[in-house]
């Protein structure tokens, strides 16, 4: 006979002595608790987020990603986001504190900082943040002020692939990018032409405009050309600044375009739940550096960090999924997209019936 699973009680399933007794303030100061508090909390949240990603890593580590994981995959990335905009809040948690109130007890944790948070430094990296695309910490690289250990376990996770790269092979293998006779590319390609010719001709029409600017018009749809014909110059990806491979690129533009469609839905809110995933850590990076020098000013971040201009920079610099936001430039209105053909709109979406 099995045993009966022994009762536990709220107390002991939240580990609630351990969590509870984890705050040990140095310092007599009041506001010394919300800080530890705050702190511990978002490493906890840390925690989560990473929870999340190994979900979404794993099914994106398969060569053929089922179309029912796609509800799963978007669900963890969209928990995530509400996540990371529940830490952005705690920055006002924290302010509720003035600047001589941190002081109170600012010079108890000496060089201990934020910078070394190990789970942060492991989601900007699961994430696919490269180290050539970070901000230099003080003339150095951010893991000379870690310890050997954290130094070494920082080393093996930028070994291991990043869900930027998943992400990408993933929209490398869209099946929709050419189709039969359908080739995406041409037809947005001829689309984009005609829809630059058309401005061109109203422009020249248009008896209102003086000579001024009307030629000012004209130098504006010529830099719109050259937009698109970088996006267009498939010999180019090594010059382009785009990190997505073409294919990849490709595929998220189609995806854009035709988000209506039911196959491509989806694949729409994954791409723009890695958007906001993006966009939210940037603003929890800028609400950070506001923050800081609202407690600090000009003086050096904890840490020995240069506050809050290094902190600016690394919110403008960090980002990952950029060439997603960027795609928004070569977006066309959905009365020049072409129409697509009839066999390829069957396969992209399902009927009910009797």
């Amino acid at each position: 006979m099995a045993k009966k699973p022994k009762d536990i009680d709220y107390k002991n399933y939240l580990k609630l002595p351990e969590i509870l007794s984890a705050q040990h303030r140095l310092s007599g100061a009041h506001d010394e608790m919300l800080f530890l508090i705050v702190h511990q909390t978002y490493e906890l949240w840390f925690k989560q987020v990473l929870f999340e990603i190994d979900r979404v890593q794993e099914i994106f580590s398969h060569k053929v990603v089922a179309d029912k994981d796609m509800r799963v995959i978007s669900a963890a990335l969209e928990r995530v986001v509400e996540i990371l905009k529940h830490l952005v809040r705690q920055v006002d948690l924290l302010e509720t504190m003035t600047p001589l109130d941190f002081l109170d007890f600012r010079h108890v944790f000496r060089s201990a900082s934020g910078f070394q948070s190990l789970q942060f430094r492991e989601l900007e990296i699961r994430l696919g943040l490269r180290s050539s695309d970070r901000v230099s910490y003080d003339g150095k690289s951010y893991e000379s002020y870690l310890s050997p250990e954290d130094q070494k376990l920082i080393r093996d996770m930028e070994k291991k692939g990043s869900l930027f790269e998943q992400v990408d092979k993933w929209l490398a293998r869209t099946p929709f990018v050419t189709m039969g006779r359908f080739d995406f590319w041409k037809v947005y390609r001829k689309a984009v032409s005609d829809m630059v010719s058309g401005d061109r001709s109203v422009v020249m029409a248009n008896t209102s405009l003086g000579n001024a600017a009307r030629q000012m018009e004209i130098n504006k749809l010529e830099n719109v050309q050259k937009q698109f014909d970088m996006l267009f110059s498939t010999g180019g990806q090594d010059k382009a600044p785009w990190r997505l491979s073409l294919k990849a690129l490709q595929a998220a533009l189609l995806v854009m375009l035709y988000r209506d469609q039911p196959v491509l839905q989806a694949p729409f809110r994954i791409l723009n739940a890695l958007m906001d995933i993006d966009e939210t850590m940037t603003l929890w990076r800028y609400r950070h550096a506001l923050m800081v020098q609202r407690m600090l000013g000009m003086k050096m971040g904890s840490g020995g960090s240069s506050g809050h201009d290094y902190l600016v920079q690394t919110a403008a610099k960090n980002r990952i999924f950029i060439d997603l936001f960027a795609l928004s430039t070569f977006m066309i209105p959905r009365s020049t997209l072409p129409k697509l053909p009839k066999d390829v709109e069957e396969k992209m979406g399902f009927r009910y019936g009797d």
